[in-house]
C-alpha cells in the first residue's frame, strides 16, 4: 500500500512539473543559494503578484551552493531560471558575456521599491566592468557583507586581530582557519599589500581589485607560504562552529558567518569577535539579476521589487542573518540599538542623518572602515594562475586539521575492512 501511495505521489509530482513547464508564463524559476531567503516571503509573494497585476504566478525554487556551477547551467545549459542570485564577480561575467537582461523599473501602479537599495550599493555596482553595461541597469543588490578576522578575544587581543600579520604568528599555530575561497583571500591580501601605494596615490582601492598580475600573485603567495604551518584547517563552512568550541582561535572569515558565529558562542558561554584589519580587505556583493534565457521576465522583475521593500528585507535579515543591501530610515530604526553600540558613521549606507548611529559595526562598518576595502571582481584568463597558486599553498601543507581528518577517515576504512573481513570469516564458520 505505501509503495501504491508512493508511487501515485510521484506520478502527481511529475505531472505538476509538466504543468509547469506547459504553463511558463504562469511560473516562476528562482534559483538561489541556500537558507538565503526567508520561504514564508516566496508563498506571500503569489499573493502580492496576484494583487498586483491581477496574474497567478506558481514558483519553483531551486538551490546552488557554487556560483560556477549556477553559471554554467546558464551558460552552457541555457537552463530558463527567471532570476537568480550571483556574487559580484559573476554578474561582472555575466555581464561581459551577455548573459543578462535589462531589468524593466516600471511598475505601472505598483511602486518602485528598487530606490531603496543603499547608496554605497549602487556605487560598488558601478564599479563592476560589464563591457560597457551599467551593472545597476542588469542587477539589484541583495545581500553584503566584508571580510575580516573572527577572533576569540581570550587569545587573541583586538590590536592583533586588525592586522592580517596575525596569520603569521606563530603563537597562534594550529589554530587558525582560512576559508577556502581563493579569490576572496587574494583580493584581500592584495589590497594589505598594496597598502604603501594606496596611501601615496600611486594606486587606488579599485586599481588593485583588478590586478593579478604575476608579480602580484607572487606576493600574496609568498605571505601565504608564510601562513600555512599555522593553518588547523581551510575551510568552507565548518570554521565558524569550530571557532565556537574554541577549536580555533582566528579564522579568515566572511561577516555573516562572523556574526554566525558570535552568536552561537555566546550561548555556550565563549566569546568571539570581528575586526576588519587595518590593512585593508574587501567587500562583497550578492545581486537578483534575470538570465537571458529567462521565460516569465514580468514575474521576475516583479519579484526583484518585492524583495526591496524595507519590510521584507527586515525580515530576510532576521532569518538568515546576513545583512540587506536595502538602505533608508526604515532599515536604519530597526537595526539601530543605543544600548548595545557605539555611534558610528554610517552615512555611506543611510544617508546624511546618520553621521552618529548606534548600529552593529560587524554588519554596518564605519566609513572609516569601509574607506579601505576594494570590491572582488571576474579575473578572466588570470583566475587559472589564481587556482594553481592557491594549489600551491594549500597542496605545499594541508593542515593539521586536513591531517587529523585524512588519519580518521584512513583508520575508518581500515576498521570496516577489517570488520568486513571478519564478517565474510564468520559467516563461512557458521555455514
Amino acid at each position: 500500500m505505501k509503495k501504491f501511495f508512493s508511487l501515485i505521489a510521484g506520478l502527481l509530482f511529475g505531472a505538476a512539473l509538466l504543468s509547469s513547464a506547459a504553463d511558463r508564463e504562469h511560473t516562476l524559476k528562482i534559483y538561489n543559494w541556500a537558507d538565503y531567503i526567508d520561504e514564508d516571503l516566496l508563498e506571500e509573494f503569489k499573493t502580492w503578484y496576484k494583487e498586483q497585476t491581477g496574474e497567478e504566478v506558481e514558483i519553483i525554487y531551486q538551490l546552488f551552493d557554487v556560483n560556477e556551477i549556477m553559471l554554467s547551467k546558464i551558460e552552457l545549459g541555457h537552463e530558463d531560471f527567471d532570476i537568480v542570485c550571483p556574487s559580484d564577480y559573476i554578474i561582472e561575467r555575466m555581464l561581459r558575456q551577455d548573459l543578462l537582461l535589462p531589468i524593466d523599473r516600471n511598475f505601472g501602479d505598483t511602486p518602485d521599491y528598487t530606490v531603496n537599495v543603499a547608496p554605497y550599493i549602487i556605487q560598488k555596482f558601478n564599479e563592476i566592468e560589464g563591457s560597457g553595461k551599467n551593472a545597476n541597469d542588469y542587477a539589484v543588490g541583495y545581500m553584503w557583507g566584508t571580510t575580516g578576522i573572527l577572533y576569540n578575544p581570550k587569545y587573541v587581543t583586538r590590536e592583533e586581530a586588525l592586522s592580517w600579520d596575525c596569520l603569521k604568528n606563530p603563537k597562534f599555530k594550529g589554530r587558525i582557519f582560512i576559508k577556502d575561497a581563493f579569490r576572496d583571500v587574494y583580493t584581500s591580501l592584495n589590497v594589505a599589500l598594496h597598502r604603501e601605494q594606496i596611501a601615496s596615490g600611486e594606486m587606488t582601492i579599485e586599481q588593485v581589485t583588478f590586478d593579478a598580475s604575476d608579480e602580484s600573485i607572487a606576493a600574496v603567495e609568498a605571505f601565504l607560504n608564510e601562513v600555512k604551518d599555522n593553518v588547523l584547517g581551510w575551510e568552507a563552512d565548518f570554521g565558524k562552529e569550530e571557532m565556537t568550541k574554541e577549536k580555533g582561535w582566528i579564522n579568515l572569515s566572511w561577516s555573516g558567518d562572523a556574526a554566525w558565529a558570535m552568536d552561537e558562542a555566546e550561548d555556550v558561554g565563549v566569546s568571539l569577535d570581528y575586526a576588519v584589519p587595518v590593512e585593508g580587505s574587501t567587500v562583497w556583493f550578492d545581486g537578483w539579476v534575470i538570465p537571458k534565457y529567462a521565460k516569465n521576465v514580468k514575474a521576475a522583475r516583479y519579484f526583484i521589487n518585492y524583495m526591496c521593500m524595507p519590510e521584507n528585507a527586515i525580515r530576510n535579515m532576521d532569518t538568515i542573518g546576513y545583512v540587506s543591501a536595502i538602505g533608508g530610515d526604515t532599515i536604519l530604526e530597526a537595526v539601530e540599538d543605543t544600548a548595545s553600540f557605539e555611534p558610528i558613521d554610517a552615512r555611506y549606507f543611510f544617508g546624511e542623518d546618520a553621521s552618529a548611529v548606534c548600529v552593529n559595526p560587524v554588519f554596518y562598518p564605519s566609513a572609516e572602515v569601509m574607506a579601505r576595502l576594494g570590491m572582488m571582481h571576474d579575473n578572466g584568463d588570470r583566475t587559472e594562475e589564481l587556482l594553481k597558486m592557491w594549489s600551491r599553498v594549500k597542496g605545499d601543507n594541508a593542515g593539521y586539521f586536513t591531517y587529523i581528518c585524512i588519519g580518521v577517515a584512513v583508520l575508518a576504512l581500515i576498521a570496516f575492512l577489517i570488520f568486513n573481513s571478519l564478517k565474510k570469516k564468520g559467516k563461512k564458520h557458521r555455514r
